[in-house]
């Protein structure tokens, strides 16, 4: 079958670990956590980790945070090639400035989200915004990774755009990571584009959207279950306590809630820190969410 050939191709991009980002007492980015967090992640199996994607809250880390962050984690010895940044910037020019600091630094690519403050924008529009950072950007400008999630953005990057920036930056879009969580839209974008890394960010639908093509994943979960989430990336394997999981996430803040659950795992109630304007689950929450969890996941495994 043609999607056993693709899940052996050496060139897919596999499981990247959607970064949660550790605060101190005083808010400020615990880097020193972050990098034992992400060498975690990498001994798990992940290929690479992303720092400030959603689950890393990166719209509420400033450009100059993301510079420390960022050389700290090359200066820890984690490579390049095993980091993708995320960039959420409304102006292109602040995009622009973001992707470049992870070009310049070598990293493996950029996931790149739509502006977001203005609603109702026009394909067009989104083009020339697109457009705009590419080449604000400059001759770095590579292995872009477009982010669709509009349940954050309020922006849904159509199909027909997705083809557009493909046809015009065949050299810069390599990409696209589908957290729209619409199956509908995840059949024919994978349909459409066999010529892009297709990351599934909605796990529930990751290993049908591999036996389709998919490449992989920028998943919040593999923070704390890359084991689980690599049959689903490397066979196509359905799993039913991760979706049941999933289900679960979902009927709270989803990164106050990955969160907690680190902060459970790794028994530092630390992690549980948010930046506003997201804030902690309270504590009859997080014991609701852990005990859901333990019960998936801790005593399936015992």
């Amino acid at each position: 079958m043609r999607w056993e050939k693709q899940l052996s191709r050496v060139d897919r991009f596999g499981l990247s670990a959607a970064l949660t980002t550790p605060f101190d007492t005083d808010m400020r980015v615990d880097v020193s956590k972050a990098v034992k967090h992400a060498r975690h992640c990498l001994n798990s199996g992940c290929s690479s980790v992303t720092l400030f994607g959603t689950t890393g809250e990166g719209s509420s880390i400033s450009n100059e945070e993301r510079e420390v962050v960022l050389k700290e984690f090359l200066d820890a010895g984690i490579q390049p090639a095993q980091i993708v940044v995320g960039v959420m910037a409304n102006s292109y020019v602040d995009a622009a400035v973001q992707s470049r600091a992870a070009f310049d630094a070598g990293c493996r690519g950029v996931l790149l989200a739509p502006p977001s403050y203005f609603k109702n924008v026009s394909d067009d529009g989104l083009f020339v915004w697109f457009s705009s950072v590419f080449q604000e950007t400059g001759a770095s400008a590579r292995d872009v990774i477009l982010y669709n999630i509009p349940s954050v953005t309020a922006v849904e990057l159509s199909v027909d755009l997705v083809t557009r920036l493909r046809e015009a930056f065949p050299k810069i879009v390599a990409g696209v990571k589908d957290s729209s969580g619409n199956w509908s839209y995840t059949e024919k974008l994978l349909e459409k584009h066999k010529d892009l890394a297709i990351l599934i960010g909605d796990e529930r639908d990751l290993a049908a959207g591999v036996r389709l093509g998919g490449q992989g994943a920028i998943s919040g979960m593999a923070n704390l279950y890359a084991d689980r989430l690599l049959p689903m990336i490397n066979e196509g394997r359905e799993d039913p306590a991760m979706i049941e999981a999933v289900n679960e996430l979902l009927k709270f803040p989803v990164t106050p809630a990955v969160k907690a659950l680190v902060a459970h795992h790794s028994g530092d109630a630390g992690w549980r820190r948010a930046r506003a304007p997201l804030q902690a689950l309270p504590d009859s929450d997080f014991k609701r969410l852990t005990g859901i969890f333990d019960r998936l996941f801790v005593a399936a495994a015992a």
